[in-house]
């Protein structure tokens, strides 16, 4: 009776459990900086105002966070022991999360990346920047 409960301990042990996750998640409420361990598959950045958002490793696929990635990379440069810290503020990356939550169209997208490219996010107060993106009517000139 003992080997076969030493039997099954040791199978258990050998097994690979994976946490199920639910994909709609909010990650605005899983923004916190009490723990610093991260489920599986998933990411930790960190924005200028020092918020943790924990970003499932999926949304590496778009082209806004690579952005994103491409200037924290050119102003905070690449840090082997420190967080990854993003240039923008924890309002901005919320809307960033939630439209790619959503499946951001293309247009919307293209938008965003020319507004982030010149610096609109850094140039404008988080408020009035995210009250005309909120509606994802963005107002482009010269089409």
């Amino acid at each position: 009776m003992a080997r076969k409960w030493q039997r099954m301990a040791a199978l258990s042990r050998k097994r690979i459990s994976f946490s199920r996750r639910n994909k709609d998640l909010d990650i605005a409420e899983s923004c916190t900086t009490s723990s610093n361990v991260t489920d599986k598959g998933h990411f930790v950045v960190y924005t200028t105002d020092d918020k943790r958002f924990v970003i499932p490793l999926e949304y590496l696929s778009h082209n806004i966070l690579r952005e994103l990635f491409r200037m924290s990379e050119e102003e905070f440069g690449l840090s082997s022991d420190g967080p990854i810290r993003l240039p923008c503020d924890a309002v901005f990356m919320d809307y960033v999360i939630k439209l790619i939550r959503r499946g951001v169209a293309k247009d919307l997208e293209k938008a965003l990346l020319k507004s982030i490219e010149t610096s609109l996010c850094y140039s404008l107060p988080a408020s009035s920047f995210h009250q005309g993106l909120t509606s994802q009517q963005i107002p482009v000139f010269g089409y």
